[in-house]
C-alpha cells in the first residue's frame, strides 16, 4: 500500500532541479539575447548578483577581497565586451573608473533582477538545497528576488538598494 500522506512523497522526477534548470535557462537566454544587440533596449537594466568565490569565477582579487561572498552588479550604459557561453558570461565593466574584466559562471549566479519591468528571479544560493528553499514565484513579478545582505557595489562605485525598485 502507498502511503499518501502529507510530507512523505519523494521526488523522484526532481521537479526542483528542474526549475532551476529552466531559470537559469532564462537568465543565459536573456543575456545571450543582449549580448547579440550590443546593447540594452528600452529601459531594460540588470542587477545580477553572484557568489565570488564560485569555481570559475574570475575577477580581480581586489574586488574579491572586498566582496568576500556576494557581488551585485550593474549592467545598463557602460558595459564592454559582454559574451555569453554555455555556461558562463564574461563582461567588462568598470569599478572606480578602471576597467575589470568578469567571468562568471551561470552556477555563480543567486539573483537577476530587471526593475524597469519588475521581474526578478532567485536562485538556490546552495546547489545542494533542498526543495524548501526553493523561490516563490508572485504574480506580476516572475520569481520575487531577496534583499541583499548588504548594500550591492554598482558599476562606477555608485551603491544601489534593491529596495527603491520592489513593490510595497
Amino acid at each position: 500500500m502507498l502511503d499518501r500522506s502529507p510530507g512523505s512523497a519523494t521526488d523522484h522526477i526532481g521537479y526542483h532541479a528542474l526549475m532551476q534548470a529552466a531559470l537559469k535557462g532564462v537568465l543565459r537566454t536573456t543575456l545571450d539575447n543582449v549580448s547579440k544587440l550590443d546593447r540594452l533596449p528600452g529601459d531594460h537594466h540588470f542587477y545580477i548578483t553572484f557568489r565570488t568565490r564560485t569555481q570559475g569565477v574570475q575577477m580581480a582579487d581586489y574586488l574579491k577581497d572586498r566582496f568576500p561572498d556576494e557581488m551585485t552588479i550593474v549592467v545598463q550604459h557602460q558595459y564592454w565586451d559582454f559574451e555569453v557561453f554555455d555556461d558562463r558570461f564574461e563582461i567588462i565593466l568598470k569599478f572606480s573608473g578602471v576597467p575589470q574584466h568578469l567571468r562568471i559562471p551561470f552556477n555563480a549566479v543567486t539573483r537577476f533582477f530587471d526593475p524597469s519591468v519588475n521581474f526578478g528571479i532567485q536562485f538556490d544560493s546552495d546547489p545542494a538545497a533542498t526543495p524548501d528553499t526553493h523561490p516563490a514565484i508572485l504574480p506580476g513579478l516572475g520569481v520575487a528576488p531577496a534583499a541583499p545582505q548588504a548594500p550591492p557595489e554598482a558599476a562606477e562605485g555608485t551603491v544601489v538598494s534593491l529596495d527603491a525598485f520592489r513593490r510595497k
